[in-house]
């Protein structure tokens, strides 16, 4: 069950611009609703995408998929492939390794749990300061130094 009360989902979240009509809304939805599972740790209410195309169907067209969180700096994807299908594809997986490495920027670097076990100490002479190496075991010599 996931923490947020209102998981944010591609259905209620998308939005087409230019390029598209509201036709083709369920059809891109369908497409990307394997994102479902990467925005579900965010809350609808603070989550918007919207996907546009640039000189549909031509040579040179563009996808570009925009997604907002509340929070976080917006995230652009952008596809030149020919093929809208493919177009579509391109920019929805761009988006989730772009959360997911997101994702990984915002949680903590070093553990407070490993911080906190005790270092062991360097073997060092009180009489000098210096730190001793421990005494050879001469059973343990290789047998280029014997």
């Amino acid at each position: 069950m996931s923490a947020v009360a209102n998981p944010a989902t591609v259905a209620e979240c998308l939005r087409v611009g230019a390029g598209f009509s509201q036709g083709d809304r369920n059809w891109i939805a369908e497409q990307f609703a394997t994102l479902d599972a990467r925005l579900a740790s965010f809350h609808a209410d603070a989550t918007e995408l919207e996907v546009s195309v640039k000189d549909r169907e031509a040579r040179g067209q563009k996808v570009t998929l925009e997604c907002w969180i509340a929070g976080r700096q917006k995230i652009v994807t952008t596809s030149g492939e020919e093929d809208l299908h493919a177009a579509l594809n391109d920019v929805r997986d761009d988006l989730r390794r772009r959360l997911n490495d997101a994702k990984t920027r915002q949680e903590p670097r070093h553990n407070k749990h490993l911080r906190d076990v005790p270092q062991p100490q360097s073997e060092l002479d009180p009489a000098d300061g210096q730190e001793q190496l421990p005494a050879a075991d001469p059973s343990r010599a290789d047998a280029e130094t014997v």
